[in-house]
């Protein structure tokens, strides 16, 4: 089956949107919902230029019983509950029914993007299927199939693809359920304004608490994990202290008088292939003891760093690059954590920034990978609560928003993701997902993106997209695969 074929037998069934279900929130809660324009922080209006984060999961259709009979799941019920789950789960997430607005005027000169909680203009919600696509089309290629981008809501314009700015009016939020011969797909088109990573496995981890929770429990207050909506601002007069996200000084006047200044749109790039790379726990711990052991101080490598730095080192090993050029490895981090004290990860926002680490291709592979882990290591804690003010008030003076062009450095990886999300601990009632797979419709030559492993215990999947003549020569590494656990997705 070509790829033509499997993308345009994906047809949708249905659409609607869907809204906050206030009935259960209190009167107060309720009012302040209804009525707030959220100001946007640096780490949210840099993103500002970026594409939508697309994450999905998959679910097979027959669930064992006790009994050792299995049960077969009516997608009639599953849309159902997803859709009355979703929207009690937005009454918690309410500004993912809002909109991006922009405020201008010429005298005095401003330019401000907040985000308007009050149209609550609701998500949009699509039911697909495929009488094609089975579960074993996803889980057994050595390669991450292109059908799998049209799993994912998508709102392109042409052959150029959504970026965050397109919130103004299009979703934030856009739900995508794809029913397969025998499973199905749940996955969500994010904006990256609104929320980071964390941000969108604490939506998606909620949802499915409130599914799986909804023949126990009709409250829409029940919810383990309530987000803190309110953005986090430095206090101009007192640094150390929480701004409140409604003040007018928090508003940031951007040095601009129309969008296409700070926008830019790209087509898909052609020729990548993406595959996902399964490390264990033995493996990784002996990335980390490697890694230690060939560095002076022993012990402050963490074994995430040392997979970042054995990626690092294999795709810049495959790729022809002159001895002298500079390599670099661009890696998200969590500023949440940076600061003192640090915010709570329910924290519901952006809050990362790209860290980057460079060197060259000769003084990366002349050294080994506990050099590389070292100075991953060095530049992560270097990101200390005061490098983190110092650079929200920078970004004040001169706001930079985040690029991402056609022919990215071709000498750059790019390491997003997390294993610490709860990826796997979203169970809406039919059992935990069989696999994780990502839509984002613009990657390039070095875009890796990390999940937990679905065996748990501390294992990592590392999905890594390259050009295919990249990919065949990091397949025949040797370091990188002997590290690599073989077995189906």
């Amino acid at each position: 089956m070509t790829t033509s074929e499997t993308t345009s037998v994906v047809q949708c069934l249905s659409r609607c949107t869907i809204k906050p279900y206030y009935l259960h929130i209190s009167e107060q809660i309720q009012q302040k919902q209804q009525q707030r324009t959220c100001n946007l922080t640096p780490w949210d209006l840099s993103f500002l230029s970026a594409h939508y984060m697309h994450f999905g999961l998959l679910f097979s259709k027959t669930l064992p019983s006790s009994s050792g009979d299995r049960n077969l799941l009516s997608m009639t019920a599953v849309i159902d509950q997803l859709k009355h789950s979703l929207s009690k789960t937005l009454a918690h997430f309410y500004p993912l029914s809002g909109r991006l607005i922009t405020n201008k005027q010429d005298d005095p000169p401003s330019y401000s993007v907040s985000l308007d909680c009050q149209s609550d203009q609701g998500v949009e919600f699509i039911h697909a299927t495929t009488a094609l696509l089975t579960l074993d089309d996803i889980l057994s290629p050595i390669y991450v199939p292109p059908f799998i981008k049209s799993f994912f809501a998508a709102y392109d314009n042409g052959d150029k693809t959504t970026i965050n700015h397109d919130g103004h009016t299009v979703p934030l939020i856009g739900i995508q359920v794809t029913e397969l011969v025998d499973g199905f797909f749940v996955a969500a088109s994010f904006n990256h304004v609104v929320g980071d990573g964390n941000s969108f496995w604490h939506f998606f981890n909620s949802w499915a608490e409130i599914s799986r929770t909804a023949t126990v429990i009709n409250d829409v207050n029940c919810i383990s994990r309530p987000p803190i909506i309110d953005r986090w601002f430095m206090n101009k007069i007192q640094e150390d202290q929480v701004g409140d996200d409604d003040d007018d000084d928090n508003i940031i006047n951007l040095p601009f008088s129309h969008h296409d200044e700070f926008i830019g749109r790209y087509p898909p790039l052609p020729h990548l292939v993406e595959r996902i790379f399964h490390f264990s726990a033995e493996s990784l711990s002996r990335l980390k003891t490697q890694a230690n052991s060939e560095n002076r101080w022993p012990n402050e490598v963490s074994s995430f760093q040392a997979l970042v730095a054995l990626v690092w080192r294999s795709i810049t090993r495959a790729r022809c690059l002159h001895p002298e050029q500079e390599t670099t490895c661009e890696l998200a981090i969590d500023d949440r954590w940076r600061l003192n004290p640090p915010l709570s990860k329910e924290y519901f926002g952006c809050y990362i920034d790209i860290l980057t680490t460079a060197t060259t291709k000769r003084e990366l592979l002349n050294h080994d990978l506990g050099w590389a882990g070292w100075t991953l290591h060095k530049a992560v804690v270097g990101r200390t609560d005061q490098n983190v003010r110092k650079w929200l008030s920078d970004w004040i003076e001169e706001p930079k928003i985040f690029q991402t062009r056609p022919n990215n450095d071709q000498a750059c990886i790019l390491v997003g993701g997390s294993p610490r999300f709860d990826t796997y601990g979203c169970d809406f009632g039919w059992g935990k997902p069989l696999t994780v797979r990502s839509g984002w419709p613009f990657k390039f030559n070095g875009n890796v993106l990390t999940y937990p492993g679905r065996a748990g215990g501390g294992s990592i999947d590392v999905e890594i997209c390259l050009s295919t003549t990249d990919m065949s020569a990091l397949e025949c590494d040797g370091e990188f695969m002997s590290a690599v656990q073989t077995y189906p997705g």
